[in-house]
């Protein structure tokens, strides 16, 4: 498996990928040398609190080697040439090496944070795609532009905002998804697939594998060709003192993802409807202190993946190794000692 990691690795709470102080942005270029030096394949932005793209312009400055991508960048709220122009950059600025994950985000942010009118979403992030590889042709093969769908109508390229042809223009495209539509879609027309970290073993093989073989058939594709990448949810830690406090934290974690309804796919596979309808309408009361209580053992050992420094590796190659090509793992590199033991990690995993 090839191993990414969310930066910056020096600032984040063991498996959970939260910052422990206010993020500063001129920690990324750093941090995307330090992983570059401590062996990862590469380093992921998630949309949340910065502009990825930005980001990733950083570490791309700073590193030669490393792969480069954006985890979820949201692609709906933005226009596609403007994802394209985006993505077009920074391949250019890391000689290749970025790869493009798109996400669309729900109906309640698209609509009251973004204020975008809602539709459905694997049939929209079809139409993306197809507009975004198309002004991609456009600058590369010196080719008009023209793509027509139901969501957009694009035939206007002039050259003052045409930025040419590129050494490396095979953009890889990821698609963040976890139902049965969207697997889909990325095995019709995605480079890979990044899928939740609520998606367990047994949801992995009962559910995305066969929708990715049905999309893929769908276009005549090789469904080995995709690569399927996984985030999991993981708490580990180098002592079992240390694992227990950040256990803790997992518990709750898990508890937030049993309580939100898209995630609900994974938990009633597993037989556990009537719990996460139980914990939607904690959620819905705001009884937050209440919603961990729902989350037992064998739920946390099922969806989470937990185990001190010298065994977390051995457990996720158990649960992963045989379905994942590429798989995100970070621990908190603070001093040599952390540093030693991620690259023996990072060894066993690879």
């Amino acid at each position: 498996m090839l191993v990414e990691s969310l930066l910056p690795l020096g600032k984040l709470d063991p498996g959970l990928r939260e910052p422990d102080r206010p993020l500063f942005i001129g920690d990324f270029a750093a941090g995307a040398r330090q992983a570059e030096e401590l062996g990862l394949g590469a380093v992921l932005v998630e949309e949340t609190k910065d502009d990825p793209f930005q980001l990733l312009a950083l570490g791309a400055s700073t590193t030669t080697a490393i792969g480069l991508g954006t985890s979820v960048a949201m692609a709906f709220p933005r226009s596609p040439t403007v994802t394209a122009m985006s993505a077009w950059s920074l391949q250019k600025l890391s000689g290749g090496r970025f790869v493009l994950g798109l996400g669309t985000q729900v109906r309640a942010h698209m609509q009251r944070r973004f204020g975008i009118e809602w539709s459905a979403p694997a049939p929209w992030m079809r139409d993306y795609i197809g507009a975004m590889r198309a002004v991609w042709r456009c600058w590369q093969d010196r080719s008009p532009l023209s793509f027509e769908s139901e969501h957009y109508s694009l035939d206007l390229m002039v050259p003052l905002f045409d930025p040419g042809p590129i050494d490396h223009p095979n953009i890889p495209v990821h698609i963040a998804a976890i139902g049965p539509n969207m697997c889909a879609l990325a095995g019709e027309l995605g480079d890979g697939v990044r899928l939740h970290p609520v998606c367990t073993p047994a949801f992995i093989d009962q559910k995305v594998l066969p929708s990715l073989a049905e999309g893929a058939a769908r276009a005549g594709r090789d469904v080995d060709a995709i690569e399927l990448c996984m985030k999991p949810l993981i708490g580990t830690a180098g002592t079992q003192g240390e694992l227990e406090r950040v256990t803790a934290t997992v518990r709750a974690r898990v508890a937030f993802y049993l309580s939100t309804p898209s995630y609900r796919r994974t938990f009633d596979l597993h037989g556990w409807h009537d719990i996460a309808r139980k914990a939607s309408q904690l959620s819905r009361e705001q009884r937050w202190d209440d919603l961990t209580g729902l989350v037992d053992d064998e739920m946390l050992h099922t969806v989470a993946t937990i185990g001190t420094y010298d065994e977390i590796a051995v457990k996720l190659n158990e649960r992963y190794a045989d379905r994942v090509d590429r798989i995100e793992f970070s621990i908190p590199v603070r001093d040599e000692g952390d540093a030693e033991a991620y690259r023996s990690i990072l060894g066993d995993l690879a």
